[in-house]
């Protein structure tokens, strides 16, 4: 084991230990009993995100047992509705089922892709097809219309 000395009392201290394995959101996951590890890790990392960092309510892991998952549930801010946060490795396949089975728990959906290197990347999920919102900005279709314009005046 390998010290560290403290410059301003002379004294010897042992180095940090990884503050992730005492963390209580960490120490709530594995409690969960889900055999994934990577999966464990993904869904704490998201849950870090979620709290530090977008600041959303009343977080809290659940165990999909069904799936062998956790999955988090939340507000994004105080008085919304609670979604469902699926956090998964980006080398662990997902199937339509299992979409279909954290969808069927009623609340809407994120899946969120966690790279090797902690990237974070959230897809909203919905039952059925949505209709995208329309463009935003002060878009027009240039090459269109001076094409319309040309046909006309021949």
């Amino acid at each position: 084991m390998s010290v560290t000395s403290d410059k301003a009392t002379g004294s010897e201290k042992p180095p940090p230990q990884n503050w992730i394995l005492h963390h209580p959101a960490y120490l709530e996951i594995k409690s969960l009993e889900v055999e994934d590890s990577a999966q464990q890790h993904a869904a704490f990392l998201v849950y870090m995100d979620l709290t530090a960092v977008r600041r959303w309510k009343d977080v809290s892991c659940v165990k999909s047992s069904e799936l062998q998952l956790v999955v988090l549930e939340g507000r994004e801010k105080e008085g919304a509705n609670i979604q469902t946060v699926l956090p998964l490795p980006v080398h662990r396949p997902l199937s339509h089922a299992s979409i279909r089975q954290v969808l069927d728990r009623g609340f809407p959906m994120l899946l969120c892709a966690v790279g090797s290197d902690s990237t974070l990347v959230y897809q909203r999920m919905t039952d059925g097809l949505v209709t995208p919102d329309p463009p935003v900005g002060p878009f027009q279709d240039a090459g269109r219309r001076q094409h319309r314009k040309r046909r006309h005046q021949n």
